[in-house]
């Protein structure tokens, strides 16, 4: 991936304005967004973030709490929409799997459109797998489990099973893995072909094959159950209950015919 880039130097404030607040918010939230994601959390002062910001370095305290905070804040907030609101748009009753499958990819790629914020998002999520905070297992059980859970259901209604085994689960990860590989590419997609990402057109395009691919790969799971129960039945022995015909028996050599010879007197 490419090197991280330095936070932008944003404009003072202006004086005197009501929306001023909900700025000096907003400027904290963006710096200390850019600044995680190039350094990490241990490295980044609260002091840093605020002369990034051009903010008092109080500002921290009253709209997060302290750095803790502003961090979690970081992860939650940029991208907008919550886990549960994602997996009530594409388990939403009535839906077939390829209309769940479509808007899984929609939504899930959407926020590629908001071009910087979503790199340095990317970037401070890598970072957090590389250099872990409590965030981490907090951000999996909210944000990864429940989107997780949902497309397993999906996939099981779709091929039939009572329960999820673990091709279910692969399956799954797959599937989710198309759309977080554009996340995670995002520089070498811009390097190898710079225009599959250089409009929101683009990425709608993306969306609709990556549906696509998805349901490609339901189909052929789909398809290799159904080989391996074919092949399961064709082996397995089968008990006749036809009722037994007349018993033949061996055919046997006739017995010899007796003459009897009268003696020429």
């Amino acid at each position: 991936m490419r090197a991280s880039t330095p936070p932008p130097t944003l404009p003072p404030l202006p004086r005197g304005s009501r929306a001023d607040g909900i700025e000096a918010r907003s400027r904290l939230l963006y710096a200390a967004l850019s600044l995680f994601a190039a350094k990490g959390f241990a490295k980044t002062s609260t002091r840093e973030i605020a002369k990034a910001a051009g903010v008092n370095i109080a500002a921290i305290s009253y709209y997060f709490g302290d750095k803790a905070g502003l961090y979690a804040a970081t992860f939650n907030e940029p991208m907008g929409g919550s886990a549960s609101d994602f997996v009530a748009l594409f388990e939403a009753p009535g839906l077939s799997t390829a209309e769940a499958m479509r808007v899984f990819m929609n939504a899930y790629v959407e926020p590629l459109k908001h071009g910087e914020i979503v790199r340095q998002c990317m970037r401070l999520h890598m970072r957090e797998m590389v250099e872990p905070t409590s965030l981490w297992a907090e951000e999996v059980e909210r944000d990864v489990r429940g989107p997780h859970e949902a497309m397993v259901r999906i996939l099981c209604r779709h091929l039939d099973l009572r329960k999820a085994d673990d091709d279910v689960h692969r399956l799954a990860l797959a599937i989710s893995g198309l759309a977080i590989q554009l996340f995670v590419m995002q520089d070498i997609v811009d390097v190898l072909r710079p225009a599959l990402r250089k409009s929101d057109a683009s990425i709608d395009t993306w969306a609709e094959r990556l549906h696509l691919y998805a349901m490609a790969m339901v189909d052929a799971d789909a398809a290799r159950r159904a080989a391996g129960h074919r092949a399961e039945t064709s082996t397995t022995p089968t008990t006749s209950t036809s009722i037994p015909g007349p018993s033949v028996l061996p055919a046997s050599k006739p017995a010899p015919i007796k003459t009897s010879r009268k003696k020429i007197p």
